[in-house]
């Protein structure tokens, strides 16, 4: 099946609407917000960075409880009840705007809140397909759902800015509102029943997260994934956290400039969504995810090249190769663990993988605050680049290194594992 053909399938059709209208949400929210606490409230690098650890903190407080929680019970309500409380969160930003009465307090504790409601969307949505579609429709299936990802990047970088500029930051993150809405009704007609799993005969809440993690951490090929991601994530989080900042008091960009530049440079997420199963095909999937994953750390060394005057280019450069890499090592990462991983561990597993990667992101938020208050923004940059790129030993030295494709779990020589 491909990823068009997909598409024929009409639930998934309504799964894959519903996450299309939440990523294009959750990206205008993404460049309004910390454009709300430069522009609006005056905030200080340090502040602004504590924006994203806010909102990505409940990953280290409830992912690992969010997967084995999920694995006991049906994702669909999930997704749609997280959907309707982010909604009704984010719509008291521009009531608060509307009344004067917005602050930075508010908007720690809205992120907060609604970071905890993406923790537990998340994990339902990742484990949610292989409950919906068969073995041979997950990587088509991913690679659509992979699609919403660029093209909520693109679309929503690019009409953040403008919308920032013409309505205001608080007016925007209020359109943010309306698509979780939007996305509940879509999820709420999904019509294909989703059975009730197993119930365990003694529910152990410790034991069952401890075998999520023991089989993330014993297997050749997931452990050096999710230590690779987890680097990945951490200085990519450190260099985002900082980067609007740096683009409005440095290089001196409109927001209206900084989402248009972003909209292009983000065109690469689009293109890897609809080549990444060629590339596979032809040259391997384990090999295709080596490389995307070092094209990573390229890209974002190439971000601290960005400048006033022409060198803002490095921006788009980066950008765009930043977006191809992501979204082909996003795919390929997550139909890898749909394969390798037993059905009764698919929400642990996801939680456990999500749980290192996006764990990393407040403390990653954290350090380029701090690294940006210290050694200034544009070193920041620079340090978190390198770094990132450094990280892809954990997938050089492991058996990606000599692999073409992702074999069976019983196929990998434990050997072979770092």
């Amino acid at each position: 099946m491909t990823s068009q053909s997909i598409l024929r399938h009409p639930d998934f059709r309504r799964l894959w609407i519903a996450d299309l209208l939440s990523q294009l949400g959750s990206r205008l929210s993404m460049i309004a917000i910390p454009l709300l606490a430069v522009l609006t409230l005056d905030a200080s690098t340090l502040q602004v960075s504590l924006l994203r650890t806010c909102e990505t903190a409940a990953w280290l407080l409830l992912g690992l409880f969010a997967g084995a929680w999920v694995d006991r019970i049906r994702c669909l309500p999930v997704l749609v009840y997280a959907d309707l409380g982010r909604a009704l969160l984010f719509a008291t930003i521009p009531v608060a705007a509307w009344f004067g009465v917005l602050s930075l307090t508010q908007l720690y504790v809205v992120l907060a809140l609604t970071g905890v409601l993406t923790v537990l969307f998340d994990v339902a949505h990742s484990t949610y397909p292989p409950r919906l579609l068969d073995p041979d429709q997950l990587l088509p299936g991913n690679a659509k759902l992979a699609a919403n990802h660029s093209v909520g990047a693109v679309i929503g970088a690019g009409a953040g800015g403008v919308l920032v500029q013409w309505l205001g930051a608080a007016v925007t993150i209020g359109v943010d509102a309306l698509s979780f809405l939007w996305s509940a009704l879509w999820l709420r007609s999904i019509r294909t029943p989703e059975a009730q799993p197993a119930k365990a005969d003694r529910p152990n809440l410790k034991r069952e997260i401890a075998e999520g993690m023991r089989y993330v951490f014993s297997h050749p090929l997931l452990r050096p994934m999710a230590l690779n991601t987890a680097t990945t994530m951490l200085f990519q989080a450190a260099a985002g956290a900082i980067m609007i900042v740096y683009l409005v008091r440095e290089v001196h960009l409109q927001p209206g400039t900084i989402g248009v530049l972003s909209m292009i440079g983000l065109g690469g997420a689009i293109v890897a969504s609809g080549v990444t199963e060629k590339i596979s095909n032809r040259y391997g999937d384990a090999r295709t995810l080596l490389l995307s994953s070092t094209g990573i750390g390229v890209a974002f060394t190439l971000q601290a090249l960005t400048a006033p005057g022409w060198q803002v280019s490095w921006y788009v450069v980066s950008m765009l190769l930043a977006g191809f890499c992501i979204i082909v090592c996003y795919i390929l990462q997550v139909s890898t663990r749909q394969r390798v991983c037993p059905p009764e561990l698919q929400g642990r597993v996801s939680a456990t993988m999500s749980f290192v990667s996006w764990g990393a992101a407040p403390l990653g938020s954290l350090l380029g605050g701090a690294l940006g208050t210290a050694f200034g923004l544009h070193a920041t940059l620079w340090i978190a680049g390198l770094a990132a790129l450094a990280g892809n030993a954990f997938l050089y030295f492991s058996p990606f290194r000599t692999l073409r494709t992702v074999p069976a779990t019983q196929q990998v020589d434990q050997s072979e594992a770092i």
